[in-house]
């Protein structure tokens, strides 16, 4: 389960992409595949990779550009300014997630990308139980994960990233892929998308003064 966890690739990110990036931070970037997979589409990008887990070092050096090891609850490190910025499935691992959010994005270019996914734990997997017998229980991994010290649905991850001085334009749902869902969202007219979206993903883009959060372009991805 580690294994897989670490070296999972979020290929559902590639319709959020910019055109262009000569500079990409991966926070909480595991064992570096996505940002390795980057490459493909951004060959003479500079990878800068951020990551909790010492023992991943030696790996991401071999992959990236750039490695920060580092404990986001206890520090910030200097990554310095880039045209895209990605924090997926790390912002709810962390006690102020605003502010590492605010600060690691602080010398983004006003025409930087910061793609952010988040867990919502208004999931069916969640809310019905908890409706139905009136208990959770943390797991290894997904929207319960025991090491999850935030929790999130639509609205609360729309203003965090707001709360951070960015603006969401477009965004992904995961979670529809299976005939069930795509059953039940197709029968009550979308109703309950937000009951079966298992995680969002969202693209940013700083927000200009006097700016407010308008409306979200949802894009198919992997539905």
């Amino acid at each position: 389960m580690q294994q897989n966890y670490y070296n999972y690739v979020r290929a559902e990110i590639a319709p959020l992409l910019p055109k262009r990036a000569r500079r990409i931070v991966d926070v909480g970037c595991g064992a570096g595949e996505t940002s390795a997979w980057l490459k493909t589409f951004f060959p003479d990008a500079r990878l800068v990779g951020v990551e909790c887990n010492p023992a991943l070092r030696s790996e991401l050096e071999g992959k990236l550009d750039e490695v920060h090891i580092v404990d986001l609850n206890a520090e910030a490190p200097a990554v310095g300014a880039a045209d895209l910025y990605l924090f997926l499935d790390v912002l709810e691992h962390l006690n102020k997630p605003e502010e590492i959010l605010r600060l690691l994005t602080s010398d983004m270019p006003a025409d930087a990308r910061v793609v952010v996914s988040l867990p919502n734990i208004a999931h069916v997997s969640v809310s019905v139980p908890l409706f139905f017998r009136g208990q959770f229980e943390y797991r290894d991994a997904g929207i319960l994960d025991r090491t999850h010290v935030r929790f999130f649905v639509r609205d609360t991850a729309v203003r965090l990233m707001n709360d951070a001085g960015l603006r969401v334009e477009k965004g992904v749902r995961n979670g529809l892929e299976g005939p069930r869902s795509r059953f039940l969202d197709r029968v009550t007219g979308g109703l309950l998308r937000d009951r079966l979206t298992k995680q969002y993903v969202l693209l940013a883009t700083p927000m200009r003064p006097g700016e407010s959060q308008g409306p979200i372009e949802w894009l198919s991805g992997r539905l």
